[in-house]
């Protein structure tokens, strides 16, 4: 995916919301009454960025914020699993989302890293979500999270939990200690949330399998392809709902945090994002560094699906500053601030130019030809 690209869905997200995806009733968490949809990502493996090893290849399958991702046949996998212990839930949090307004529920695992409420996972565990509660493992409190920012390309989000204290974080390796260095072969065990239901975390031991394995998700709904890069390869059960958790070495530390599996044969083959670059997308994040593949915070909208690039209403989100202000089905817009717009990529533009909480005059035109204006405040954009 190019940058332009990245660029130009966070413009259409500033401005409109795509009308909520009905998901087929074999993904879970379909409709917010079913059980939130684990995440996962499947993937195609690529070989040139370490030497082959005997697992990650054959078919992959899976779920990411708005659907599943496929390569090849499925075949279902065994998986070796047990009770993660309290050692190794140590730190770690369990993640369930709102996607599109309550149109579906996600769920997935996050790490604290911050004792006052920060804490990461993967960006597409948290893809889509319009609110997010977040629970300590280890203590049960509940609390609600906002994004700070997120790096699409290296499919890492930082949280932050409201009126968090006195957290237990994650026991990050020291990555700059060069006499613990990972090498194939090393024991490590995945621990995370596995089938997303919100419950005790499993863990699964195995061992490396490669250092700087290189791996493509494909979005079996718009077939764009995301590529990882350099990631940990592991013959452990990593399965959905493990997304965002942790792997950790032989002494519990965590080096990397889980991001894939294959399931295209009899053993799952695990992938996990090194903790260093964790560390440093944590550290751009925090000092407010959006260049590169980094958005930082929430993007503004008005509450309004458009049908295609045009400008007239498919929809009004509930309760946005849309619905407000009056704005319907059927209506036009034409104008934010004094100034003609004539598609939706211009609107998208014209707000982008604004922050969530701003207030804009629109002008519209409504089924019967009459014309309209009224101050409207922008809401937050679903994770884009």
């Amino acid at each position: 995916m190019t940058r332009t690209a990245r660029r130009r869905s966070a413009v259409l997200a500033a401005g409109v919301l795509a009308l909520p995806i009905a998901l087929p009733a074999a993904r879970a968490g379909a409709a917010p009454a079913h059980p939130p949809r684990a995440h996962s990502r499947v993937v195609q493996v690529d070989d040139r960025w370490s030497p082959p090893t005997d697992g990650g290849s054959g078919g992959f399958e899976g779920y990411g914020a708005y659907g599943g991702y496929r390569f090849g046949p499925s075949t279902t996998a065994t998986t070796d699993t047990s009770e993660a212990t309290t050692a190794e839930s140590t730190g770690l949090v369990t993640i369930t989302s709102d996607v599109d307004f309550g149109e579906a529920t996600a769920a997935g695992t996050g790490m604290v890293v911050g004792a006052d409420g920060l804490v990461v996972t993967n960006h597409h565990v948290v893809e889509g979500a319009t609110s997010i509660t977040v629970t300590v493992v280890n203590t049960g409190a509940s609390y609600t999270a906002e994004v700070l920012g997120y790096d699409t390309r290296r499919d890492i989000a930082v949280l932050r939990l409201s009126d968090a204290s006195g957290l237990t974080v994650a026991p990050l390796a020291d990555t700059t200690d060069t006499t613990t260095a990972l090498a194939r072969g090393a024991v490590v065990t995945a621990v995370g949330d596995a089938g997303g239901d919100g419950g005790t975390l499993t863990a699964s031991s195995g061992t490396l399998t490669a250092l700087r394995r290189s791996i493509t998700v494909s979005d079996e709904e718009t077939g764009d392809a995301v590529r990882l890069r350099r990631l940990l390869e592991a013959e452990a059960d990593i399965i959905s709902g493990d997304s965002g958790g942790a792997l950790l070495d032989a002494a519990g530390d965590v080096v990397g945090m889980n991001v894939a599996a294959s399931s295209g044969s009899v053993d799952v083959t695990g992938y996990a994002i090194p903790i260093a670059r964790v560390e440093r997308v944590l550290a751009q994040v925090l000092a407010g560094d959006d260049s590169g593949s980094v958005t930082l915070g929430y993007t503004p909208f008005l509450g309004v699906a458009l049908t295609g690039d045009g400008l007239e209403i498919a929809g009004v989100v509930a309760d946005s500053g849309a619905a407000d202000a009056g704005l319907a089905r059927g209506d036009a817009i034409t104008t934010v601030d004094g100034t003609q717009v004539g598609t939706g990529t211009q609107l998208s533009r014209l707000l982008d130019q604004h922050a969530v909480g701003d207030s804009v005059v629109v002008g519209w035109r409504d089924a019967s030809g009459a014309t309209h204006s009224a101050a409207v405040t922008l809401g937050r954009a679903p994770v884009a």
